[in-house]
């Protein structure tokens, strides 16, 4: 507006007008070297290698590389969507995330409560440093911790279910059992990071609105259904949508090291990531490959949109864009 009047001012006197140039402030350099290092990062590690997506599809030869090898069309998806184990695979993946999604969000959220509530600082550094810990755990280390309890034999569970004159149970054996306890090995690993985010959430509330609360004769279940869950409940939405976008891989880690790829638990813990990697193993097919990881982009980019697009539905002030 300012410009304007400046403009039709300068007519009136028949003054040439020049608008001011924006002047770069240098004081920010330093930020956006910062910032220049990550970008370039980004770039070089999840843009370039973007086009290699071809290599889904073609028929890829190493000697001839990817842009001499034969192109196939959707021939690769054909091999992983014909597949006799594609339905089981499907199942296990989305059901399992959609597992992990519910129970790992309502532990976090319930921890960072825990946590938020405590009244000793230092009492609350102690228990985030114990539940970060195993997030930095290899899913190796997690599989041998899983086996010293689930050991058929000598395990903590069966020995303590015999000492109470129980029957021993073949954990490794049996795959209903391994929805549970993938979940449990899942919370566990993660919900001490994810945590965090909630916790953080919580200290920059208004702690007025809590004092009141009490003041008015809330108690502490008032409190969180009407004062604390609220608050959360933006962030809950928008990592849940991001969750969501992931919801048809499967964390090969945990699902290929944790069961010990044993073949009687596939009905249950076989899913997409681990059916590829065993078919990469014997077969060595790189397009297949590639095939099924762009499948999964694009489900998971399209599961995101149409989440997000049903949150603004319902609360439009609501969503990730």
């Amino acid at each position: 507006m300012k410009t304007e009047m400046t403009m039709e001012t300068a007519a009136q006197q028949n003054i040439e007008f020049t608008p001011k140039k924006k002047k770069i402030n240098k004081n920010t350099w330093q930020l956006y070297s910062l910032a220049a290092i990550p970008i370039i990062l980004v770039f070089i590690f999840c843009y370039l290698p973007m086009f290699g997506v071809v290599i889904a599809f073609k028929n890829y030869k190493y000697n001839l590389g990817i842009w001499g090898s034969e192109w196939v069309g959707f021939d690769n998806f054909k091999f992983f969507t014909h597949s006799t184990d594609f339905i089981r695979l499907v199942r296990n993946t989305v059901g399992m995330n959609a597992l992990f999604i519910v129970f790992g969000i309502a532990s976090s959220v319930l921890v960072a409560i825990f946590l938020y509530d405590l009244k000793s600082r230092n009492a609350t550094k102690v228990y985030q440093t114990i539940l970060i810990t195993p997030h930095f755990m290899s899913w190796v280390i997690v599989a041998y911790i899983a086996y010293a309890f689930l050991n058929p034999q000598y395990g903590l569970i069966n020995s303590i279910v015999t000492s109470f004159g129980g029957s021993a149970k073949d954990w490794y054996g049996d795959p209903k059992y391994w929805p549970v306890i993938l979940t449990i090995c899942n919370i566990w690993k993660h919900v001490g990071m994810d945590c965090v985010v909630y916790y953080a959430a919580l200290m920059g509330m208004d702690h007025s609105l809590v004092e009141a609360a009490r003041i008015d004769g809330a108690n502490k279940k008032d409190i969180i259904i009407h004062i604390i869950v609220p608050t959360l409940v933006p962030l809950i939405t928008i990592l849940t949508i991001l969750k969501i976008g992931n919801i048809f891989r499967g964390d090969f880690g945990l699902f290929y090291q944790v069961p010990r790829n044993i073949g009687k638990l596939y009905a249950t813990t076989d899913v997409i990531d681990t059916y590829v990697f065993r078919a990469m193993r014997v077969i060595g097919d790189m397009s297949m490959s590639s095939a099924v990881g762009f499948l999964q982009s694009v489900v998971g980019m399209i599961l995101v949109i149409i989440t997000n697009k049903v949150t603004k539905m319902i609360d439009p002030e609501r969503g990730l864009f």
